[in-house]
């Protein structure tokens, strides 16, 4: 009989004698799986302080509508309880199992639980007072190959009467968890599981983010891996958005990101490229009004991201904002950001919906960030600009071959969160000789505004290098650009700034199918002066905007960034920011944020402060540093009359963690 025991975390259950066979470490997780099972409706309260969504609600509005914290007892605030990124339960059993210290999720609260998937991808259930485990998910198989995995962003629980069930998304599989034990549903798919990649044993289906249920439909989006990531082929599998009874795992509907013969946008795929392009699937997350039934799919770039000679026209539906209809798949609108991507700008942030009022007028409003530093306002519900967009002329490629669009799509407003172009005025002049070093930096680059495309290198001792580009592939905005406040109108846009070199060059591989392929070196070879960056501050940014107007009503630097530089050393520069991608949460009056974590881009010092400003001012009203950087999106909730904060931790030396934080 196993016995139970306490670890680091609170009591898990193990087996009295040590493990021996596989069918003793199968043995070992089903054990884990079941303790602390009970009645889900005897811990349910009536849903008010739920996070249901990794984004908060369906909305993705981030937002928690508690003010137990507050800027009166914010210094109070201190680390409750923390909980290994992985239950040692996995380690035990696998020892060569080597986590990832990167852990993406925000776990989600529903009926007094707390879910979330862990360092590997799979699911455990944990206590929200204390972070003792409930449960955790046994592998499909009792294998490393099948514990091995990486982490996602989270998970949804979906429910109807008695029937209810975690829902969430394993490269490359979709799966149903009974929420009350951690096993699989064996009425949904293959055995509590549907393959998404495009064969058995093919592993080719990529996503971090989560799947979304909207009534009773399962919304899957995703990357299918191809040959065309090697930046010299331009054929790939497109991917495609698909709807997914959420009983039964079947298959019911289908959206064709790349448009097919007979289908609108198919001839925006000149040359016949539609025949054999692809990937343009949904990196990150969906949103979705359960009024209404729309789900809203921001999409990627196609293949190739930097030379597009090959696929002449605008490319829909790439780096678009998609709503479909929920329930069937079908098409309400879509807007695409960036005609005929040339730098890889994908719609990558989260759509986030909110009720704003415009000049009088109520508008239920979705708000899409873009990398281009850019915030897009519809109506969620018509597709129409609350502002108008223009289609502006923009600089035209030099590559032979290429046929870069004309124009791109500029809104009026609001202006633009992060910063775009670069040009001279853009670098750095903390002092005159700053100054010269980083003009002397960027001779050996095309520079230019916004969608300045890509070159090639030319020849002699001035020649140029490429086209240096902000932002960069990073983008401004990205997975972690956002938060709405539903009761002032205010969307917080958090943004970093990574400039890009971006060279064309003729193709090399034997296998090559372009006859120019593009590469981009993220910061790497972006020029610096003895390590501090050339162009102006602030690196990483939160810019809280005021969506019933459109203007921009403060920002601040997030984190002091190389203020501390040598080069610096006498001039009061201020925080200057961290490039890192922090993402928001939302209170009654305050704002918390991390500064991001050095396990997602090494181009920077990452920040280790965990910080709460002051939502209407921005004000920094405390910091606290913690011993990595955040990795997650941060959530909050109540639980047996306590606000909680829990944050994904991790990069280094240092392994995934989640930490919770309360006034004591």
């Amino acid at each position: 009989m196993p016995t139970s025991v306490r670890s680091s975390f609170g009591p898990i259950c193990v087996p009295q004698l040590r493990l021996a066979s596989l069918g003793s470490v199968l043995g070992l997780l089903i054990s884990l799986a079941v303790v602390g099972v009970g009645d889900l409706s005897a811990q349910s309260g009536d849903g008010s302080n739920d996070w249901g969504y990794y984004g908060g609600d369906l909305g993705f509005k981030r937002y928690a509508p508690f003010d137990q914290i507050d800027r009166t007892n914010v210094e109070d605030l201190d680390i409750v309880w923390r909980r290994p990124g992985l239950d040692p339960s996995y380690t035990e059993a696998f020892p060569d199992l080597n986590p990832g210290a990167y852990m993406r999720s925000t776990p989600v609260l529903v009926d007094g639980v707390l879910y979330s998937t862990n360092a590997v991808g799979l699911v455990e259930a944990f206590d929200p007072g204390t972070g003792r485990t409930l449960w955790v998910q046994q592998p499909f198989e009792p294998t490393i190959e099948a514990v091995r995995g990486r982490s996602n962003r989270g998970v949804q629980v979906w429910g109807e009467g008695d029937d209810r069930r975690i829902i969430f998304g394993r490269q490359p599989y979709l799966y149903a968890l009974d929420p009350a034990t951690g096993r699989l549903l064996s009425d949904f798919g293959e055995g509590g599981r549907v393959l998404l990649s495009p064969a058995e044993g093919s592993d080719a289906f990529r996503w971090s983010f989560a799947p979304i249920v909207v009534g009773d439909v399962v919304v899957v989006a995703g990357i299918i891996g191809s040959a065309g990531d090697s930046g010299e082929i331009k054929e790939a599998l497109p991917e495609d958005v698909r709807g997914f009874d959420v009983r039964t795992g079947e298959q019911v509907w289908t959206f064709h990101i790349l448009p097919r013969p007979g289908e609108l946008g198919y001839d925006t795929w000149g040359d016949g490229s539609s025949e054999w392009a692809g990937d343009m699937g949904s990196w990150c997350c969906m949103s979705a009004d359960p009024e209404t039934g729309i789900v809203y799919v921001p999409t990627s770039a196609p293949t190739a991201a930097y030379y597009g000679g090959h696929r002449p026209g605008s490319n829909l539906f790439s780096n678009s904002l998609v709503a479909l209809e929920a329930a069937t798949g079908g098409r309400i609108w879509h807007f695409q950001m960036v005609h005929h991507d040339l730098w890889e700008y994908d719609t990558v942030g989260p759509p986030v919906l909110g009720d704003i009022v415009v000049d009088g007028r109520a508008v239920k409003a979705v708000m899409q960030p873009s990398k281009t530093g850019f915030l897009y306002v519809f109506d969620r519900l018509t597709g129409e600009p609350v502002w108008p967009i223009e289609e502006r002329s923009v600089p035209q490629s030099t590559v032979p071959g290429e046929r870069a669009s004309p124009t791109q799509p500029f809104p009026t407003k609001p202006a633009p969160f992060g910063a775009q172009g670069a040009t001279l005025n853009d670098l750095i002049d903390f002092t005159p000789e700053l100054r010269a070093r980083a003009v002397e930096a960027v001779k050996p680059f095309k520079l230019g505004p916004l969608f300045t495309p890509p070159s090639m290198p030319t020849p002699g001792p001035n020649g140029l290098q490429g086209t240096l580009t902000r932002p960069g592939i990073w983008g401004s905005g990205n997975w972690h650009s956002g938060a709405f406040d539903p009761e002032t109108g205010y969307y917080y846009a958090v943004s970093h700034q990574l400039p890009d070199i971006h060279q064309i060059n003729s193709a090399t591989t034997p296998d090559a199918t372009m006859l120019y392929a593009g590469r981009s070196d993220l910061g790497s070879a972006v020029p610096t002066i003895d390590g501090l960056p050339i162009f102006k501050p602030p690196y990483g940014r939160i810019t809280a905007i005021d969506m019933n107007t459109g203007e921009h009503a403060w920002m601040v630097a997030n984190g002091d960034g190389p203020r501390d530089h040598p080069l610096l050393a006498g001039l009061d520069v201020g925080p200057l920011g961290i490039s890192g991608r922090a993402a928001p949460l939302l209170t009654k009056s305050l704002l918390f944020i991390g500064e991001g974590s050095d396990a997602v881009i090494g181009t920077t010092d990452s920040g280790l402060n965990f910080k709460a400003y002051d939502k209407a001012t921005g004000e920094l009203i405390w910091s606290k540093e913690l011993e990595a950087g955040t990795t997650g999106a941060p959530m909050s909730y109540m639980h047996d009359g306590t606000q909680y904060i829990v944050v994904a931790i991790g990069g280094g030396d240092v392994e995934a963690e989640w930490v919770a934080l309360a006034v004591r």
